[in-house]
């Protein structure tokens, strides 16, 4: 089995646990909670985002890894972490929070599209390998990134912004 099979394997096979224990223990979790709360813990998880400039650190990455890929990607995830950063920050101004919420999912969801469109575009099945210690990334976390942004526009569009859940 190639490298670029086995890379098309785990980004397949990455969503199907998430989607599991997202089902079973995540989700019920969120729709029980405050709209404010759900999304301020769905924007906990996004804060950490600021790790994919990991992706530009000479020697984590291979020498070979497209820099159109990686300059993409770290400049994304970067936003998207600072932006869900100030949401947390902004949580008691809802003027602001609202706002920023839906800012960093907007940016977040563009962003990890963009990320596949340039995996694509980019050979990164072929090219895997180059990835080095960031191959988890795209494998464990960006399903868990998805599912979430996917989860914040729902709960956004079932409570709207900052009204009561409705049930």
């Amino acid at each position: 089995m190639s490298p670029a099979m086995i890379f098309n394997i785990h980004l397949a096979l990455g969503y199907v646990p998430w989607l599991l224990c997202f089902a079973a223990y995540i989700w019920p979790r969120l729709r029980s909670m405050e709209p404010t709360e759900a999304q301020r813990a769905i924007a906990t998880l996004h804060s950490f985002r600021f790790f994919g400039l990991v992706f530009l650190v000479p020697g984590v990455t291979g020498p070979e890894l497209p820099g159109g890929f990686a300059s993409f990607a770290a400049c994304g995830d970067f936003a998207t972490g600072l932006l869900a950063m100030l949401a947390l920050l902004a949580g008691r101004r809802p003027a602001l929070f609202w706002p920023l919420i839906v800012a960093f999912n907007v940016v977040g969801v563009i962003d990890l599209l963009g990320d596949y469109y340039d995996g694509i575009m980019f050979d990164l099945p072929g090219q895997a390998g180059q990835l080095g210690a960031t191959y988890a990334i795209p494998v464990l976390y960006v399903p868990l990134l998805m599912i979430t942004h996917v989860a914040a526009f729902y709960l956004l569009a079932r409570g709207g912004l900052g009204k009561p859940a409705t049930t």
